[in-house]
């Protein structure tokens, strides 16, 4: 057993600052434990939100020694505690209370996509057919636990603030997923070109780093989704096409 210091953000959206709260570490403990011996021991009214604590709601997510991490699954075995371990909120949406953010915003980007809409059966009998790698394309995607540390570590949301121009790369994800969906036939290319600002992410791989389900996010969601959007609206032969016939 050994004392380690915690240095916890406390305060609201108009403003707060960082507390030291000191406790026993022992082997085998995450963040989360920490979190929670502070409240038991030194702050009972610190908020912080969890629930499953198997790193599969995403409702402990924070920034730990500044990176996005969930806290039940980051232990403090990895952590440097000669030195006071850093707890935050998320950097990219407004602070509720101490450890929590407000993240409704993510919830209300989802209801402006478009949603599946499936093709007419192959067959009399109601039944599709589709190649099974097809299918096997978009279940990556569906690990997707809406933890939102993607979303925390977008630079565009993160720094820029831009949330009414860009959805993020979990919704691009989402998009991935209905797109890539043997059976949708739903077109949402000129939604992300114009509402959904996919064109504002540069690919720089840090949502995928951060993601605790390990989903290849830039590689297999975003830049497939890039490269529909350039084929529907930057091909050339299309846009001489387009031209041609005084199309828009």
């Amino acid at each position: 057993m050994a004392e380690a210091t915690f240095r916890i953000w406390r305060g609201t959206v108009e403003g707060g600052d960082y507390e030291d709260y000191q406790t026993d570490v022992t082997e085998g403990m995450v963040v989360l434990d920490a979190v929670h011996q502070v409240q038991a021991e030194s702050a009972n009214d610190l908020a912080c939100r969890w629930n499953c604590k198997a790193g599969k709601c995403g409702s402990c997510s924070a920034e730990v020694n500044g990176q996005p991490k969930l806290m039940c699954m980051m232990r403090l075995e990895d952590i440097d505690l000669t030195k006071p371990v850093t707890i935050e909120p998320m950097k990219a949406f407004p602070v509720i209370r101490d450890l929590v953010c407000d993240v409704s915003w993510n919830f209300e980007v989802k209801k402006r996509i478009k949603k599946f809409k499936p093709r007419k059966p192959d067959a009399d009998d109601g039944t599709w057919r589709m190649s099974q790698d097809d299918v096997d394309r978009v279940q990556e995607f569906r690990k997707c636990i809406e933890c939102f540390l993607c979303q925390d570590v977008c630079h565009v949301l993160r720094d820029h603030h831009m949330h009414e121009e860009f959805i993020g790369p979990r919704f691009l994800v989402y998009n991935a997923a209905l797109e890539m969906h043997p059976l949708d036939e739903e077109d949402r290319l000129s939604d992300l070109k114009e509402d959904h600002g996919i064109g504002l992410c540069n690919i720089t791989k840090c949502c995928t780093k951060v993601c605790p389900e390990h989903i290849t996010i830039t590689d297999n969601a975003i830049i497939p989704m890039k490269e529909r959007v350039v084929d529907e609206f930057y091909d050339p032969i299309k846009m001489l096409v387009k031209k041609l016939l005084g199309k828009k």
